[in-house]
């Protein structure tokens, strides 16, 4: 070895490369005990200076190992007592001990470093081992046992069986391996080496329970300081995963599968190293591991809603979006690569959850316009549960069902705010829009009126939201939209009939007056639907102002109605006074004026909606008819004779048909007047009292407000003076007069006599009004039968003056 000889060494005294007499089972740098007895004489000294002995170390050789290491066994590496202090690369490099916190402390001063540095390292190494290659030339190839042992040619014995060599024991690794493992993502073997540090540092605390790190003042020990930093250290790692893979698949999506199995390895092993601390030392990573899975959810639901477009509806559906999207993620990637005893999918669930809970929570503390208020209520109520909660496996949640988003009182207080706004809102534009109309109704322009439906929007706008949010919300908005309905059908009404009581009106507007008046009626339908359908809808206290909207509505139409029937009998009143004359017996010119104008104005009718034209028709059926036995019982015509009473008993049937066809083609439903004068004529032409009687008895039967003035003035119509035979006919009349006693008088729909005034009935003194009286015999002669009845004499006028 030249080397060697430069040096001064001779080839004798040097051993031979590999027989050095290192001791395998010590420290390599250690020194080797007994080399002090060897012979010393018989070298010289190196150039270094060193005595040469007969055997030399490694480490004396040249100087090459940099580090004389005073290690002891059984002693660590930075207790008292361990002499001068050494490099941190040569306490880094001891093997079979750990490194401390100092060790630990100084990683962020290598990280900027610690590439050079292990490039510098290699290359010592590399020069050392080629510097020991130097002398050993090449490898020679040695016989192997068997063929020294066996001859050539014969078969070599089988070798004897391998003993196992026993296991190796594996080494603890220093903090800042451990660190290292943390920071490549090897997050269960990590964990495995910090409980490891954790049970020595229990061990040599004294065997009690660890408990929460002691902070660095309070005398905690170096061990505990290294393991609560591996803990944050962990920790960090473990939550920035959570993040990590929420975030979506990436190209590295096995990878991530692994790293999150890895997560819940270490959840496993905290919660089993759990069981050994005690309740009080526990570090409870399985709860953490919850808040940080919401932690990551509320920035994946923060980061999704601000730029959505559209306001808060707008938002709430780019959450629906997120959700469906990160739970897919979580149900077919994250939840299977987590250990099956963790409920992770229930986990992120009630995490997204919670986070959402605060979103919305946060939303309903603002001040929202209306409309955001109806898409958050919505949103809660209809399209969480059914397009969210319904479409992910609740069955995978271990505690049931998952709480409400909003609690009761934030719910209730949100409608309230919908019901007070709304009310406030439907009052102000209900008026705005009466008022535009009312503008236009003293105008000559005709045009549609859009009263109606204007109303009917502004409500049904509401009235349709509201239940599909809630049936009890529904009834609420229901209820407060029938009161304010109801509000404006009175202020509606109160503006109509100040309309028509304008005089200047219907002179100013004599040809739009009554297309005015039917557009005014057609508004009544629309509204009153939408009455009953609040009513119907709304709770049982909505009654008394579906009742007061009808209320006002009737009155709206009965004063149209009766406008527009006022207008068409003027028109007809020239001819109604043809009528039971001569001439009406003669010629039927009177009647074909009536039927001619009444069909003539129905075409202007016909622009009214079904419903009140159907009451308008009716009421003018009755009107006409009306209008058409009044100057026949108010004895405008007399029959003296047999003949005089045919004629003007069929003139009435002829009549009564044409009239009957007209409002038959009017599509009038008071079917109910068509007998009135057929029997009018029966009563007339019949000669007999017991038929009198009869057809007296179907009168007063069909029209309960017949009275017996009627009956009378018919009888004096057709020449009936017989006293007997007209007491008996009129006594048909009074006694169904007797038999009704107390009963109501028919509604307005079906009065037809009691709108018909006749003549006072002569008193008759032959004939005691009351019973009881005693009969005037000696005045019951015909000539004084009857006598004008005597009036009362006047308070007002004095007793020389009567």
């Amino acid at each position: 070895m030249p080397i060697l000889k430069s040096l001064g060494v001779a080839d004798s005294k040097v051993p031979r490369a590999g027989t050095l007499p290192l001791r395998s089972s010590r420290n390599p740098f250690e020194e080797v005990p007994g080399l002090e007895e060897e012979e010393v004489g018989e070298l010289g000294t190196l150039p270094n200076g060193t005595s040469c002995r007969r055997r030399a170390t490694l480490e004396k050789l040249a100087g090459l190992s940099p580090f004389r290491l005073g290690w002891t066994p059984g002693r660590r590496v930075g207790s008292p007592g361990d002499g001068p202090p050494r490099s941190f690369l040569g306490r880094m490099l001891t093997p079979g001990i750990r490194r401390s916190s100092a060790d630990f402390g100084l990683l962020a001063r290598l990280q900027g470093t610690r590439a050079q540095g292990d490039e510098e390292a290699a290359g010592e190494a590399a020069r050392r081992l080629a510097f020991l290659r130097l002398g050993r030339g090449p490898k020679p190839h040695r016989a192997s046992l068997a063929e020294r042992v066996v001859p050539a040619g014969e078969a070599a014995p089988e070798p004897p069986p391998k003993v196992p060599e026993p296991p190796k024991m594996k080494e603890p690794l220093s903090v800042l391996e451990i660190l290292s493992l943390i920071q490549q993502r090897e997050l269960a073997r990590a964990d495995e080496h910090i409980l490891e540090l954790e049970a020595e540092e229990l061990a040599s605390s004294g065997g009690g329970a660890p408990g929460p790190p002691a902070a660095e003042g309070a005398g905690g020990g170096r061990r505990a300081r290294d393991v609560a930093l591996l803990y944050e250290a962990l920790q960090r790692e473990l939550w920035a995963l959570v993040r990590e893979t929420l975030a979506g698949p990436g190209p590295g999506a096995g990878a991530g599968a692994g790293a999150v199995a890895q997560l819940g390895q270490v959840l496993l092993q905290e919660e089993a190293a759990d069981g050994r601390r005690g309740p009080g030392a526990a570090r409870k990573l399985r709860v953490r591991w919850a808040e940080a899975v919401g932690r990551a959810a509320r920035e994946r639901l923060e980061a999704a809603a601000p730029g959505a477009p559209g306001g808060l509806a707008g938002q709430l559906e780019a959450l629906r979006a997120r959700l469906l999207e990160d739970m897919g993620v979580v149900r077919g990637r994250l939840a299977p690569a987590y250990p099956a005893g963790l409920g992770a999918f229930g986990v992120y669930l009630r995490g997204y959850h919670g986070a959402l809970a605060e979103w919305l929570g946060a939303a309903a503390r603002r001040r929202l316009p209306l409309g955001d208020r109806y898409a958050l209520l919505h949103w809660h109520n209809q399209v969480y549960p059914r397009e969210v909660l319904g479409l992910v496996d609740l069955v995978a949640l271990e505690n049931g069902e998952l709480g409400p988003l909003l609690s009761p009182g934030t719910l209730r207080g949100l409608e309230d705010e919908c019901v007070t706004d709304v009310k406030a809102q439907t009052r102000a534009a209900l008026l705005r829009v009466l008022q535009e109309n009312e503008e236009h109704w003293a105008r000559t322009e005709d045009r549609p009126s859009s009263l109606a439906q204007d109303v009917c929007e502004l409500l049904e706008e509401h009235t349709e939201r509201a239940p599909r949010i809630s049936q009890e919300f529904g009834e609420r908005m229901a209820h407060c939209c029938l009161g304010g309905l109801a509000e404006f059908l009175q202020s509606f009404q109160q503006r109509v009939e100040r309309f028509h009581e304008n005089p200047g009106v219907r002179e100013l507007l004599p040809d739009t007056y009554i297309s005015r008046t039917i557009s005014l009626v057609n508004c009544g339908p629309p509204l009153r639907a939408l009455a009953e359908r609040l009513a119907r809808v709304g709770p049982p206290e909505s009654e008394p102002a579906r009742e007061a909207a009808a209320s006002a509505l009737d009155r709206v139409t009965r004063l149209c109605h009766r406008v527009l029937a006022d207008l068409l009998f003027q028109e007809l009143q020239p001819y109604f006074n043809k009528l039971m004359r001569r001439k009406w017996l003669n010629s039927p010119e009177a009647l074909d004026g009536i039927v001619g104008t009444l069909g003539a104005q129905a075409l202007a009718l016909r622009r009214m909606q079904d419903e009140p034209y159907q009451a308008l028709v009716a009421e003018l059926h009755r009107r006409a008819l009306v209008e058409y036995v009044r100057p026949l019982l108010r004895g405008r015509l007399r029959c003296r004779s047999a003949r005089t009473r045919s004629r003007v008993a069929g003139r009435l049937r002829e009549d009564a048909a044409q009239l009957q066809r007209l409002f038959r083609r009017l599509e009038s439903q008071a079917s109910w007047l068509d007998a009135v004068v057929p029997h009018l004529a029966e009563v007339l032409q019949l000669e007999d009292t017991p038929s009198i009687q009869v057809e007296v008895g179907v009168l007063v039967r069909d029209y309960p407000d017949i009275r017996r003035k009627h009956v009378a003035a018919l009888l004096d119509i057709r020449g009936l003076h017989n006293t007997a035979a007209r007491q008996e006919i009129l006594a048909v009349a009074r006694d169904l007069e007797l038999s009704e006693g107390g009963a109501l008088p028919p509604p307005r729909d079906r009065a037809f006599f009691s709108d018909i005034s006749v003549p006072r009935p002569p008193f008759c003194l032959g004939l005691p009004p009351f019973p009881g009286r005693l009969p005037l015999g000696r005045l019951a002669r015909p000539g004084l039968a009857c006598l004008p009845r005597l009036r009362p004499p006047s308070p007002s006028r004095p007793p020389s003056q009567r």
